[in-house]
């Protein structure tokens, strides 16, 4: 299996959006907060499949100074994909992050992790960050797996969308050492 991450190409756009980043929920997180820290456990729920509708706009990131988008191949198929922005916080902020459903569990979310901090670090930014939903459980131990600490959710992020009004927006974080 040979793997490449490159920067996402204009040409790309349209294989990049072939990237199955659908999943199914079995699960979901019940957050608690007590003296600035946050626990949780997983509940279980009705198994159904999530879908994201992509609505970035993929070209504003390629020839951009404060964003990047990367897509990983393997064997020419596209894999992952990975979108990138300075915050106003002083932290990269991961926009997007997608491991097509059929390269899960090949260390390909990692390799697109790592290709964020490096980014990160080599704008001298603080930490990345990103937000998931409390119904993306893999996802969320895949995050606290990779260093990441859950600093912060907000149940009301999501209570305008008809589809996604039950969700809770939760804030994940590494920081650098200074």
């Amino acid at each position: 299996m040979t793997v490449l991450i490159r920067p996402l190409e204009a040409a790309d756009i349209e294989r990049a959006r072939t990237i199955d980043s659908s999943f199914q929920v079995e699960s979901r997180l019940v957050l608690s907060a007590a003296d600035g820290v946050i626990v949780y456990q997983a509940i279980p729920v009705e198994p159904y499949i999530k879908r994201y509708d992509e609505e970035d706009e993929l070209a504003d990131y390629i020839g951009a100074s404060d964003k990047a988008a990367f897509l990983a191949l393997i064997d020419q198929t596209p894999a992952g994909l990975l979108q990138l922005s300075e915050n106003w916080n002083n932290y990269a902020l991961i926009d997007n992050i997608a491991v097509d459903s059929q390269f899960r569990r090949t260390g390909m979310g990692r390799i697109l992790i790592d290709q964020a901090i490096q980014w990160a670090r080599s704008r001298g930014l603080a930490g990345v960050m990103l937000e998931t939903q409390d119904n993306n459980v893999a996802a969320c131990t895949f995050y606290r797996r990779c260093g990441f600490t859950l600093r912060g959710f907000d149940t009301g992020l999501y209570a305008a969308i008809p589809m996604t009004r039950p969700e809770t927006a939760l804030f994940w974080y590494l920081t650098f050492e200074p």
